[in-house]
């Protein structure tokens, strides 16, 4: 068998992750967005087969991987069915912040069930990026094999939470070159339809923040340049039905708002850590778009990685229930104090005191 067969690849139509002819473990859980020990349980049971090498390592073929994905209902691979979870149930939680109708919870959303499943009608997060932020609580340095593996199992709870019209607004980054490029939302986007989501559309978020690039890589020279679009994105997914006939059916967009943001092309600034005291928020506008684009007054919205709160005051300000999942106990502190100085969500409910009276 010639060397170089082993080095043939093409862009995969699937959602751009590189395909080759033949794949190492490594490369086949990539793939997948697994562990390599998934793959072998998976040669194990059947559900994969492999050839050796001359010197007996396993190559995987593209024909092989892509036949499972095809044999399995809706895209969802058997393997979320049969790989045991490391993540277990550890706690009912009573909410960290409970206001009316906003909920806080700081636990690991891997590790609760303080969320009925198909309660949710919209999703809004921004997960980590996996980009060496430095959060109090997360390890955001993972290797992107075990990167895509944690995102494969909290895109497959939420998508047990959102109910069958429920919607999914998914802040990631396009790309990323820190520690080696990586097509990250190709990527998700990939697994999120391995899962069961149905891809809808994505937005194209121009946060304005080019003054901030540092990485250029070989400097006016074509060696080696490094190519950086300075643009995050939303992508939209949605569960099994697009058409959202569920909730009170009362939209608060205008028709200047449902024009701008129908166009898929978003123009705002990003918001300062500085001013927030978060690592990475976001600005208050990307929920408040998301919200009222895609949910009705009333709906209930789930943040699985709250961070500093920016999608429960979003909430507050356009009349929706507001869940919010945080691991650390700081950021649900300054997400609480956020929701009563921005949000005011003690005069609010005061002011609806006032009118019964």
């Amino acid at each position: 068998m010639p060397k170089n067969q082993f080095a043939i690849s093409e862009l995969n139509a699937l959602g751009g992750l590189e395909v080759k002819a033949m794949y190492t473990t490594k490369e086949a859980a990539n793939y997948f967005g697994v562990s390599s020990s998934t793959i072998y349980r998976m040669e194990k049971q059947g559900l994969l087969s492999s050839t050796k090498t001359f010197g007996g390592q396993r190559r995987f073929s593209q024909k092989d991987l892509e036949g499972y994905l095809r044999k399995s209902q809706s895209l969802k691979p058997l393997l979320i069915r049969e790989m045991p979870t490391s993540y277990e149930i550890t706690t009912k939680s009573e909410p960290y912040f409970q206001e009316d109708s906003i909920w806080i919870y700081n636990v690991d959303f891997l590790r609760t069930d303080c969320i009925k499943e198909g309660m949710i009608d919209l999703i809004v997060t921004s997960p980590p990026y996996n980009v060496d932020i430095k959060y109090n609580s997360h390890d955001d340095k993972m290797c992107y094999e075990d990167y895509l593996s944690f995102t494969r199992k909290w895109l497959t709870k939420c998508y047990r939470l959102i109910k069958d019209d429920g919607r999914f607004c998914l802040n990631i980054p396009l790309d990323k070159n820190k520690g080696g490029q990586q097509s990250v939302c190709a990527d998700i986007t990939t697994i999120a339809k391995q899962v069961g989501w149905k891809y809808h559309s994505t937005i194209i978020w121009n946060e304005q923040n080019i003054s901030r690039r540092t990485a250029w890589g070989s400097w006016l020279s074509a060696s080696a340049p490094y190519v950086i679009a300075p643009v995050e994105v939303i992508v939209i997914l949605y569960k099994k039905h697009w058409k959202k006939i569920s909730g009170s059916r009362k939209s608060d967009m205008s028709k200047k708002e449902f024009m701008e943001w129908t166009n898929g092309v978003w123009n705002f600034m990003g918001e300062s850590k500085k001013r927030v005291g978060h690592p990475t928020p976001f600005p208050i506008e990307l929920p408040r778009r998301c919200i009222k684009l895609f949910s009705f007054v009333g709906d209930t919205i789930l943040d699985p990685f709250l961070g500093s709160g920016s999608t429960l005051i979003a909430c507050v300000l356009t009349n929706r229930k507001g869940i919010g999942v945080e691991i650390d106990e700081n950021y649900c502190n300054l997400a609480k104090q956020r929701l009563i100085n921005e949000a005011e969500i003690y005069q609010l409910k005061l002011g609806v005191i006032e009118e019964t009276i």
